[in-house]
Parts: structure tokens; sequence; C-alpha cells
């Protein structure tokens, strides 16, 4: 029985040794394709056409590889590869060896290794050595070679291999003790001639390929079981040690994703893995490192990506091995290309737009942890705020500013927060809650600042009064570090490192060609004059939701409680008195900020809850009792919005006066804001005729005294069910709305926004009756309907009505879809999502463009 009888199975065909063997370059000259060619003969091919210099080398295609089992073909092999080479085997003064690998038409894990040192014989070693100048790495890739073709091909058992490598660990020792195995446990000796060398190779090579162990790999990747395989020789050409070698090059720093080739060279003959810190900068390649960008520079040109490539040196000339576009570069990388490949023309702008994901920009503004995979995870709770930190655990606001006062890095932790909570909250570098979901004070607080949160951790218990935190079995004290992962929701015990955040200018680039492709306008949940100033910077066009709530936090809180809790007429009055002049300069800074931009302005809305002293922190008994009385079971759906202005009616016409007078003195210095005042939580038409009339009261109040008037918008906020129904009657008396996504799906689903997603959510997840989060993904079905409906109903009514969304919908791709599929006019989102939802809009709008024209990229 022949070789090709034994070991070719469903490979053998016909074929002559001209119609086997294929130099690269001629591949796709003779109609093959990677089927047949195998990823590293395509690639090799690609290389010959762009120009490029390549090992000399060639194919044997899929369904052919049997045939370099025989020796004929393999004889022709090696004449072919020593004519394209321009040396021979056995040359003393030039000499050559032959190289064999394998490749299959997709990317497989678990292909044969390639067998180096072919054609090789004891009598003429000690010559290729004196070549080169040493020889330890010789004899270890001749050793390899000849172990695999002795047990694939001769059929030497593989214990008795095993045992001639361990007892002798000198390279040149063990190829003797290799040989001598095979002379004795084989039919035949250890061939001289290079051309048999070849041919057994192949049969090793194939061998591997077909055993249960490579078949079972191929099972496990879902790959078929009689996949065929391309075969491979190549010229190793054997140079001095000094002028010769390998290595591996990519073409994009990681960290700065600027094209510079970064790599390793070796000395010596190339081998699979060469010792650990031996590697040379690319630099010792000296003249050969300009042909080696000039190669990497023009295959991203080609490929459109970041490349990697193998190379080898010979006789101080450069030759590539294997070229290949990385499949995961550094996302630094594949943002600086994206814009290096437009400026250069190489792409149009839209396609280079496409290539950067809204989730890759997000990555890129915000810090990350750098995992080992040896870190201990504490927990696991929701991803409330994206972006890593790593600090010691405090357990109150007061602790966490006197730390951070001091220098030192804070996670503030508790069961939940409160507005009293908002200034330790900032001078913490990252927030941790027992309780709260995505939408709940903490992860709004904490995404408006731009700093990572993770809430309802599930099992985190905080005893303030014992300064510790338990979090399951593992008790930790105040002080103790933790690393948190807003990104993923992860909570590790210790100090992890922290990559630091910052895109490259190339992604501010790429953001303002978005902005040319994108319909929807992009705005910003900003509350205070520096959280505009950095919505502007990141490219808001002005701010779609300014929470007036957010200005009482901390210190001004009892501002606000002051107003609800007031014990007669003339306290109250006192107490909006200070509430106006305070909001008056809020509201002057922050206009000042947003300048020529569009400001919607959201009268108060908060659970009355949140503006109550907890039990026992009254002033007095007297403000105990009124506290206790205003406490409600269910604060959500209680007295807030447009219900707490309706019973104190003096509150709205304080907001409003204060916003216009500010307006005012703004525009005194050459700023016009272009003014929106919206009323929040509307169900009855009547609730926002009623709040219209305090808003339209205070600005001709405000016009009497200072003789300005204002120019402004007056709408409301969609959040509940019923407003949506009923949103052709409220367009009668709002110029826009704005959708609070966040309350519209908390009262469709009957949701609790705080509590739902830690008990039932991740449940529901599991189960598959959700796919994600209905408050982080907007419910297009229900929750979307509604909107669709309101659109379409109050549109019908006041076609030029201007309609936004300001929930936390407003910075997720999929939801600013569906936004720009239902035409409304903007996006609002927290300012360090403003990126993101820039390039998600444009995606939005280059995806529709492509569905139109019926185009497929």
């Amino acid at each position: 029985m022949s070789i090709t009888d034994r070991h070719s199975g469903t490979l053998a065909q016909t074929h002559t040794p001209s119609h086997a063997l294929v130099p690269y370059g001629q591949g796709r000259i003779r109609g093959l394709d990677a089927g047949e060619l195998g990823t590293h003969g395509i690639a090799m091919d690609r290389l010959v056409a762009l120009g490029l210099p390549v090992v000399p080398g060639l194919t044997v295609p899929a369904g052919s590889g049997a045939s370099l089992c025989e020796p004929g073909t393999a004889r022709a092999a090696l004449d072919l590869v020593e004519q394209l080479s321009g040396r021979r085997i056995g040359d003393r003064s030039r000499p050559l060896l032959l190289r064999l690998s394998a490749s299959a038409s997709t990317e497989v894990a678990g292909l044969p290794p390639e067998l180096a040192c072919i054609g090789i014989t004891p009598a003429d070693a000690d010559g290729i050595r004196a070549v080169i100048g040493r020889d330890d790495v010789l004899y270890e890739v001749w050793a390899a070679t000849v172990r695999m073709i002795a047990e694939y091909a001769l059929d030497v058992p593989a214990p008795e291999l095993d045992d001639a490598s361990l007892d002798t660990p000198d390279p040149r020792a063990r190829v003797d003790a290799l040989l001598a195995t095979v002379a004795r446990h084989a039919e035949r000796q250890y061939p001289d001639d290079p051309a048999e060398q070849l041919a057994l190779a192949a049969r090793a090579v194939l061998g591997r390929w077909a055993s249960p162990r490579a078949r079972r790999s191929r099972k496990a990747q879902r790959l078929p079981a009689e996949l065929g395989i391309a075969l491979h020789v190549q010229a190793v050409r054997i140079g001095p040690w000094d002028h010769s070698g390998f290595g591996t090059a990519v073409s994009r720093h990681p960290d700065s994703g600027r094209f510079s080739p970064q790599g390793s060279f070796f000395r010596g003959v190339r081998r699979s893995a060469p010792p650990p810190r031996t590697g040379e900068p690319l630099e010792k390649l000296g003249g050969s490192s300009a042909l080696l960008e000039h190669s990497l520079l023009t295959l991203e040109r080609h490929l459109h990506a970041p490349v990697t490539v193998d190379f080898e040196v010979r006789d101080g000339e450069i030759s590539l091995l294997a070229a290949s576009a990385q499949s995961r570069p550094p996302l630094r990388a594949a943002v600086c290309l994206a814009a290096d490949l437009a400026g250069d023309g190489a792409l149009d702008r839209e396609e280079a737009v496409r290539r950067i994901s809204p989730a890759q920009v997000q990555e890129l503004l915000h810090p990350q942890l750098r995992l080992t995979g040896g870190e201990q995870l504490l927990v696991k709770g929701l991803p409330a705020s994206p972006g890593a930190a790593t600090g010691a655990i405090v357990l109150s606001s007061e602790r966490s500013l006197e730390l951070a006062a001091d220098g030192t890095q804070v996670v503030l932790v508790a069961h939940e927060t409160t507005p009293a909570d908002v200034p330790g909250m900032l001078a913490a570098v990252a927030v941790l809650t027992g309780s709260g979901g995505i939408a709940s004070h903490a992860a709004v607080v904490a995404r408006g600042a731009g700093k990572p949160a993770v809430c309802g951790a599930e099992g985190l218990r905080a005893d303030r009064a014992a300064g510790t935190v338990r979090i399951g079995d593992r008790l930790l004290s105040e002080g103790d570090p933790v690393s948190l992962d807003g990104r993923t929701g992860a909570v590790y015990a210790g100090t992890l490192s922290v990559s630091v955040a910052g895109p490259p200018p190339e992604l501010s680039t790429l953001l303002e060609w978005a902005d040319g492709m994108r319909r929807l306008g992009v705005r910003a949940n900003a509350d205070t004059a520096a959280e505009v100033s950095t919505a502007v910077a990141l490219g808001a066009e002005g701010v779609g939701l300014c929470r007036t709530e957010h200005q009482f936090l901390g210190d001004r809180l009892p501002l606000i409680r002051r107003v609800i809790l007031a014990a007669d007429a003339a306290a109250r009055d006192e107490a909006l008195s200070a509430l106006e002049q305070a909001q008056h300069e809020d509201f002057r800074a922050l206009l000042a900020a947003v300048g020529d931009r569009p400001v919607t302005v959201r009268l108060l809305d908060a659970p009355l809850h949140e503006f109550l002293p907890a039990a026992g922190q009254a002033q007095d008994a007297a403000e105990e009792q009124r506290a206790a009385a205003l406490r409600e079971a269910n604060p959500m759906l209680g007295l807030r919005g447009v219900r707490l202005a309706l019973l104190h009616e003096r509150l709205y016409p304080a907001q409003a006066e204060a916003l216009f007078t500010a307006w005012a003195d703004v525009a005194a210095t050459g700023v016009r804001p272009e003014l929106e005042v919206m009323i929040p939580l509307v169900s009855l038409p009547e609730e926002l005729a009623a709040a219209a009339a305090y808003v339209r009261g205070a600005a001709e109040a405000v016009a009497a005294r200072t003789g300005v008037e204002v120019p402004y918008r007056l709408g409301t906020m969609i959040e509940t069910p019923r407003a949506a129904l009923l949103a052709g009657e409220l367009a009668e008396h709002a110029e826009f709305f704005s959708f609070g996504t966040n309350d519209l799906t908390q009262l469709t689903y009957g949701f609790s926004r705080d509590d739902v997603e830690r008990q039932v959510l991740a449940s529901y997840q599991e189960r598959g009756f959700l796919t994600a989060s209905p408050f982080a993904r907007l419910d297009p079905h229900g929750v979307g309907a509604l909107i669709a409906l309101a659109v379409e109903r109050a549109r019908s009514v006041r076609p030029g009505i201007k309609l936004g969304v300001c929930g936390e919908h407003g910075g997720d791709p999929q939801s600013i879809a569906f936004c720009d599929e239902l035409g409304l006019d903007y996006v609002s989102c927290s300012a360090h999502r403003v990126p993101v939802a820039r390039m998600a809009a444009a995606h939005s709008a280059v995806r529709e463009r492509y569905d139109d024209s019926g185009s497929t990229r």
C-alpha cells in the first residue's frame, strides 16, 4: 500500500505535479479560492499582488495534499522552491532548507505545527551551523521536525520519542537520540534525501490533521470533520546570525493607536516559541525596517484594518512569511486607522464613521479595570454608570468629603443614596449601593457626574454605626479598598490597576463627521454650569433637561425643605424668597454656560420623600410632625411634579421668575439662550393649563419689572401613559413635548425603577421574558407604542411641535435608533454619554439611507 493510499482518505484526487504545485502569487490567476489555497495561500497571493516581498514558496491546494506524500511530487516541489529562491539544498555557501505548514479555508484552532529544517542531514549540519555561527537554534528546530515525522509518518511509538526527548535536554544530542529511536523502531531509516523528507513531512502533517484529537477539535469548533487543508512549502534561507532572523510586527502602537510598527526580532532560524526575553526591538533591523514599514502601510490601506505580519531577514533582505488583518485590534488603533484611511481617501467618511460603534466610543471615554483573571469578585450588581475606579470604602457623605479633601480616593457605599448624599457622591471616585436600579437616584447623579456606579448589589449590607459592609459572607470595614467596574457591575476586593481614559484626537474627527451625517439632535441632561460646560465640550447642542430639583441637593436642600415644611404662609413666603434668590444665581450661571443654544428647564419634579428629613432628624417636634404628615406610602406616585406646584401655588411662579430674570441678565451681555420651560408629570390637560398660567404670569411680572419680554417656549414632559394618550389635547397648551422615558417605562410596566431591576428583571432576562432591562433599552412594543401614538396625535394638532426624549434611553444606541425612526427632533442624555449618542444617531441615519437605497455593505 502506498503512502497516498494509506493516508489520503477523502482528500485523494488525481493531480499531476504541475497542477498540484501553485507558486505564491499564482493561485487566483489559476482561479483558486480560499477553499483550495487556504487562508495562508490567499494571504501570500495578496502580498504578491501588492508588490510586497514574500518568502519564496508554493501551495499544494486542499484536495491535492496527499500528492505531496509521493516522492515525485515532493521532488517537483523541492525543485520549484529552489528555482524560486535562487538557492539549492546542499549548497554550503548559501544553504537552503524547507518549511512545511498548513492552513484551512478559515481560521482554525489546532492546525498541525509547521515543520522546518526539512532537507538537512547529519552530514551537512556542521556546514549549516558554521554559516549561522550558532548551533542551539538549528538543532532545536530540527529535533521538533524529526519528532513529528517519526510519530505521524514513520509510526514510531510516542512514548519512545518522549523518552528520547526528555533524556537528552541538549538540542544537538536530542536530534541524535531521536534519529537513533527511529532507526530502532521504524521500518525505515530517517531519510537523508530532501525530497523524501518532504514527502514524509507531508504525510505527518496530514496524519496529524486526521487524528482523533484533531477531529474532536474541529467538532468543538463546529467545523466539518472532513475539512481539508492546503499545504505550503517555503524556502528557509540560512544566513549568518548577525544578519538573519525572523519576527512579528503590528502596524499600530497599542496605546496611542497611531501608525508605528511594533514588534520583536529574533536571531537565527524561525521557531514557533522563541525563548522569552530574547527578542530585539525592530530598530535592530537597520535598513530593512523601512521596507517593513512600507509593507505594513500598504497592507493597512488594502485591508482597511490594523495588520500583523510575520517576516524573516536573510542576507539583509526582508521577506514576509504571513500577513493578516487583526481580528480584535486595540480600540485606539481602530479609531486612528478609520480617520487615517478617510483622510487619505481610502475610505469615504461615512464608512469611516460606520466602522466605530457607539459602544466603542463609550469604552474610550471611560477608564477600565485591567483584569488578569486572579481578582476576587465580591459581588455583581447593576451596571449603573460606566467607568472604573478603585478606592477606600466610606459609609457616609461626610466621611467621603473628609477623606477626599486629604487626597484619598474613596468609594461611597450605601444601601441607597438621597439628595443629601450628593456632595459626598461628587467627592467620591465611585458609588456602590445595595438597592436601586439604573434609573435610581445614585445612578442618575453618578452618570451626570461621569463617575462609575454599581447599584442593586445583592446582599450588600452597610452598617454605619459599626463601620462595616457585609457582602455575602465577606465582612469589610470602612477604609478597606475595593475596585468597581460600572460597565459590567462587578465589584472586586482590593486595589486593581485602572487604565487611564482618554480617546485619541482622531475620535473627535470621526464625531465631527458623524455630526454631519445625523438628522437627530443631541442634547445633554445638565443641571449646573459646570455640567453644561462638560456637555458642550463633549459635543452637546444644548440642554435637553435641566432638573431644577437637583439644584437643591446637598447644602441647598434646606431651601426647598423650608418651603414644604413651612408652618404658615409668612414662613412659606420667606422661604420662597430665599429659594427664588438661590435659583436666580443658579439659572444665571447655567444660561451663561449654555450660550445661544437651546435649554429646557424643568420646573420642580421630585418625589416628596427626597426633600423630607428622615425620621428623627427634623429641627423640632413641630417640624417632625409636619414631615410625618407628608410622608407617603408610594412617593413615586404621590405629591410630586405639577401636583406639588398646584398645592403650593407660589412654587412654580417663584422658579419661573428666577429663570426669566436670569435670562434677562444674561441677555444683557449679548447671550440669548433658546429658553424652553417644561411642566413635569402632567396627566390632565387642566393641570398643564393651570401650570402654564403660572409661568405666563411670571413672564409678565418680569417684563413689567425689567422691561424685557423673555422669549420662551412652554411645554410638558410626557411621562404618564395618560399624557401619551391625551397628547393631542396637551398639544393645545404645549409648544414642545419631552418624553420622560424613565417614568413612562415605570408607569407603563407597573415596575418600580428603584426595586424591580434587582428583584425581577434579572430573573426575567434569564428566563427569556425580556432581552434587556426596559430602563436601559426603550421597549418598542409597549412604551414605544405609546410614544409613537403621542407623536402622531400631537402633530395632528400642532404640526410644528418640537419633540424629544430626555430619559436615560437618550444615551442608548438602540433606543436612539428607535427615536430616529419616529422622527423625533432630539435626544438628551447625561453629559458623558453625548459622544455615544452622536455616533449612534449618525449610525441610525446612515443605516436608514442604506436601507432606503437597497444598498448592502
